[in-house]
């Protein structure tokens, strides 16, 4: 990988760590580390899910895209299917924020997971923390492994008015 980069200096400005969740990766703040010395700026796309590791990482990132999932409650929970989910999310929020990185914040919305009073608590969740607005983006089933969800994805935000009626 850091070949491929090398060889292409002057071409990239940046490299974004993505995809599954980077920071349950034991090498991600030595790959950062190693991305950054070669003279690129790094992003970070990121759940929360390690608030330890993210805040290991902070210090050598230049932007972070944060998946809020849902308000921070019981209805974090029920979409990540993983208990006091929403402390991970919430505490790497608070260091995301504390640490003046530019960052945006994101969630994804099922229609039939979020409504518009899960949106409008969530909003008030974000605010209260001093996050910036976050970005509403539909739910896309391609690759979701989870049937019911695909099935039930069918109605778009558009047709629900969710995305429509809420700039978070």
């Amino acid at each position: 990988m850091f070949s491929e980069l090398a060889a292409r200096r002057g071409f990239l400005e940046a490299v974004v760590f993505s995809g599954g969740e980077p920071t349950i990766q034991s090498g991600i703040a030595r790959a950062i580390r190693d991305v950054r010395d070669m003279g690129f700026a790094v992003g970070l796309h990121t759940a929360g899910i390690s608030p330890s590791r993210l805040a290991s990482v902070l210090p050598f990132l230049n932007w972070v895209g944060l998946d809020i999932k849902a308000p921070f409650d019981g209805r974090y929970n029920a979409i990540t299917r993983h208990p006091d989910s929403f402390k991970s999310a919430a505490r790497a929020l608070d260091l995301v924020l504390a640490s003046g990185i530019p960052c945006e914040i994101r969630t994804t919305v099922h229609p039939d997971l979020l409504g518009d009073a899960d949106l409008r608590d969530l909003s008030t969740d974000l605010a209260a923390r001093g996050a910036p607005r976050t970005r509403i983006q539909p739910f896309r089933p391609e690759g979701c492994v989870d049937s019911a969800l695909v099935g039930a994805g069918g109605a778009s935000l558009q047709s629900s008015g969710i995305g429509s009626s809420f700039r978070l």
